[in-house]
């Protein structure tokens, strides 16, 4: 059967379309189908108004079709994500790094958004067109002389109907055709034909994206308005290849997309807040260190989620494994003392998070070179010393920031120890977060995984929040922080 493609319908109607196929886990193509099915047996009426409309269609899409899990959500609410009713259009350049394009759908849809792709026929060597449809949940497009998606001129619609377009991977050759006005293909023709922003995450062989007219191609098309996020440095696909040209990962664009298309609110523009994530490393001797197992998940993503609300942040990062969130300055440290003077360095700030998992002790003397083991003679004896305690310096600091938040990581005596910690350090609030392996959050536990539950400690008392994902903790926790500096004046 051919494909059905959706024309000529209203703004109001195709919208509803989407919601209905979302909620009941098909593609728009699909949710069609059931609605003509449902039109060819004479159960919709000649009705008006588009609630009676939905209210018919809700009823039909219950009854229609194979049953889904996904069926019973039909009438009921769904979540809404930050991308909410946003329609992004991705076009899959051809790469290795196309496969990653694959799970930048998948979290691009957990928030919200209606995803339409384009692939070019480079990008079909890497990804499948059927992969990327039953993620994308709707026709994927790969020709620009396609029979029937071109008969109303479709590479047109593609470009307008699309609130942002996002080329990843963007390839040397991708980037060179729109700095050039080149449109030979579906992609570059919707690229040239758009009136919408563009967003490209860049991917190619370091050598490639070094070069000259690479350089000179992305020069200009940022003269043209184009937004950029990455590439980054790291090993590449090839053997012993290695440098700047690595695709930004799916949740560093998706970080990139929520701050172009916010159009919201911004309650935090003109606050200054320093955040503090990850661990530190604390030298024995230069092969060895004291550390701890914070991945620094919680704390970039508090960074960027205060950054979406408009704060300038300023980031004091301990060495993690993750990017530099995106919007938001970044310091990179690694021992306690270091991260110390740069959170003092940034003072006076308006409000300060401390969410870095700081080394307690440190090593007295750390050695000068790679302490060796000694034949007939026992291990070397360290002797530690405190490190600097940066909350409650900052908590009773003469330059302390109007809101001063802490974090407790404890494996027991969670609340007991969190009020402690709140009156000796001088801060406002404490997140306190159960680290221990009973906490049954997450299959791998708080620290390192992506899942948290949180309990905030104030003088005023206890509030409970769910167990959710540390990106959802973050948004709720800048939200407070937002509402609680509406009363401060610093």
């Amino acid at each position: 059967m051919a494909s059905i493609t959706i024309r000529n319908l209203d703004d109001e109607v195709k919208e509803l379309l989407r919601r209905l196929a979302a909620e009941n886990d098909r593609s728009m193509e699909e949710q069609a189908r059931v609605m003509i099915r449902a039109a060819v047996d004479g159960q919709i009426g000649p009705v008006g108004r588009i609630d009676q409309i939905e209210k018919t269609l809700r009823e039909l899409t219950s009854v229609h079709g194979a049953a889904t899990p996904a069926t019973a959500l039909a009438g009921k609410s769904v979540p809404r994500g930050s991308l909410s009713g946003k329609r992004i259009l991705l076009i899959i350049g051809g790469g290795i790094a196309a496969y990653k394009a694959l799970d930048l759908i998948r979290r691009l849809r957990e928030r919200g958004a209606a995803v339409r792709v384009v692939m070019t026929s480079a990008a079909q060597e890497f990804v499948t067109t059927l992969s990327v449809g039953a993620l994308s949940a709707d026709h994927v497009f790969t020709e620009l002389f396609d029979r029937n998606d071109e008969h109303d001129v479709g590479h047109i619609r593609l470009s307008r109907e699309a609130d942002l377009l996002v080329v990843a991977p963007a390839t040397a050759d991708l980037m060179a055709k729109l700095a050039n006005g080149h449109a030979n293909d579906l992609a570059s023709t919707v690229l040239v034909a758009t009136d919408k922003p563009v967003l490209m995450a860049p991917a190619m062989n370091p050598r490639m994206w070094a070069h000259p007219a690479t350089r000179r191609n992305r020069a200009t098309l940022q003269k043209d308005g184009i937004s950029f996020i990455g590439p980054a440095k790291g090993e590449m696909a090839e053997s012993n290849e290695a440098g700047e040209g690595r695709m930004a990962e799916p949740l560093e664009i998706v970080a990139a997309i929520e701050a172009l298309l916010d159009v919201g609110p911004r309650p935090l523009s003109g606050r200054k807040i320093i955040v503090t994530s990850g661990p530190t490393h604390e030298p024995i001797d230069p092969v060895r260190y004291i550390a701890n197992r914070s991945s620094g998940k919680q704390g970039h993503a508090i960074a960027a989620a205060l950054a979406r609300l408009g704060a300038d942040v300023h980031l004091v990062s301990g060495p993690v494994g993750i990017a530099d969130p995106a919007g938001v300055k970044t310091i990179h440290v690694e021992r306690a003392q270091e991260m110390r003077d740069a959170v003092e360095q940034l003072l006076p700030a308006d409000a300060a998070v401390f969410v870095a998992a700081v080394a307690d002790w440190r090593s007295e003397n750390s050695a000068g070179e790679k302490i060796k083991k000694v034949a007939g003679e026992g291990p070397p004896v360290l002797r530690m010393v405190e490190n600097p305690d940066i909350l409650a310096g900052v908590g009773h600091h003469s330059q302390r920031p109007g809101l001063v938040i802490g974090f407790a990581a404890e494996t027991q005596n969670l609340l007991r120890n969190a009020e402690a910690k709140l009156k000796k350090k001088g801060a406002d609030l404490i997140v306190a977060n159960d680290v221990s392996q009973a906490s049954g959050v997450g299959p791998s536990g708080v620290m390192g995984g992506d899942r948290n539950r949180v309990r905030i400690v104030s003088k005023a008392g206890v509030e409970g929040w769910p167990e959710m994902s540390k990106d959802e903790v973050a948004a709720r926790l800048a939200a407070l922080i937002a509402e609680r500096l509406k009363t401060i004046v610093v």
